[in-house]
């Protein structure tokens, strides 16, 4: 294990356990896709997973998956592809770096959340480090029923706060055999909030769900057999006027979102959460933004918002966290839960990682 100032660099498990007993104050940083989530006060050491690499099992036949957790998403996803699987909730950021363990303490989810649900639904297990500086399993590698409580979900979005996560088990699903997304005209966000609302009422069960704030645009992705999509892509278009997109430039627009190519480049991007019936409350409130950009995912359910270099949010209506940029990590409406503060105090009693709060 080698160390350059105050950044450690463990390159197996044991070695992350010796790096976190190594300093009183410590957090874990993946690929730096999302900065502002291990943004912390000079005492803290930082702990690099990005060593840590690798598929330690893959079992195409079980839908199941063990990777080290500074794997990078984009090898993950390549892997899978070859036996024709894939993650459906679209991890975000995978061309700009991700890693698995990154993303699983972000708790980001991509468009494909909105049919086949999150991050949280799909993982299985945690390999971790614990404040008292033990190497810890908890949930399993394979897909089955447990009792008790699933406490490996409590490491998704949890910023690492309850501990350095070394490895991570994943399910998986057979990849869709073809694509199609239609690019659905909404001259205004009653339009655009209409159409979410009532798309998601519907026997179609959309892939994913997307409304544009910057143009007159919802986008709507089913999957499935060719024959099939051709057929219902025509019964979408009946009710709601648009087009199919091209199939290469539907996956360079997909790319595109997942990897936040229409944010600041240098700005601050939060995620907000909201319902559908908040999206036009929330594109207003956007709007009242100097240069704000924002993107509407999971059917209405997320809200994704970027503001130039320099600037911060002002307080909101919403629960939202900084992922790049300046101000507070969290902002808006937070929820505070006892089980929370239990399983924080369980796994790391001495504070060793960033409190709750911070």
């Amino acid at each position: 294990m080698s160390t350059n100032g105050q950044m450690l660099n463990p390159a197996t498990p044991a070695e992350l356990a010796d790096a976190v007993r190594s300093a009183p104050r410590v957090i874990a940083v993946g690929g730096g896709t999302k900065p502002r989530l291990s943004r912390v006060p000079d005492e803290f050491v930082r702990v690099s997973t990005k060593q840590l690499r690798g598929i330690i099992e893959y079992e195409p036949s079980e839908f199941t998956f063990t990777a080290l957790a500074g794997t990078p998403v984009k090898e993950i996803a390549a892997a899978l592809a070859e036996r024709g699987q894939y993650l459906p909730f679209d991890p975000v950021l995978a061309d700009g770096g991700a890693t698995l363990g990154g993303t699983v303490a972000a708790g980001l989810s991509g468009p494909g959340r909105w049919r086949f649900g999150g991050l949280r639904d799909f993982i299985l297990g945690v390999r971790f480090v614990d404040g008292e500086g033990r190497l810890l399993r908890l949930g399993g590698k394979v897909v089955k029923n447990a009792a008790g409580f699933d406490l490996p979900k409590f490491f998704v979005g949890s910023a690492g706060r309850f501990g350095a996560l070394a490895e991570v088990s994943f399910k998986v699903f057979p990849r869709p055999v073809a694509l199609r997304t239609l690019r659905l005209e909404a001259k205004d966000i009653a339009a655009k909030a209409r159409i979410l609302s009532e798309a998601a009422n519907t026997r179609w069960e959309l892939d994913a769900l997307d409304a544009a704030l910057e143009e007159q645009a919802v986008f709507a992705r089913i999957g499935g057999p060719p024959a099939a999509l051709e057929a219902l892509a025509a019964e979408i278009l009946a009710k709601f006027p648009g087009a199919v997109m091209a199939p290469g430039d539907a996956n360079l627009f997909w790319q595109a979102i997942v990897g936040f190519r229409w944010a600041h480049a240098n700005g601050t991007l939060a995620k907000f959460a909201l319902t559908p019936a908040q999206v036009p409350d929330v594109a207003n409130w956007i709007r009242g933004q100097s240069g704000a950009r924002g993107w509407i995912s999971a059917g209405g359910n997320v809200a994704y918002v970027s503001l130039p270099a320099g600037a911060t949010f002002p307080a909101s209506a919403w629960p939202a966290v900084t992922l790049r940029g300046d101000g507070a990590l969290w902002h808006g409406p937070q929820r505070d839960f006892k089980v929370m503060h239990a399983v924080k105090a369980a796994l790391d009693p001495s504070g060793r990682f960033p409190s709750l709060a911070d």
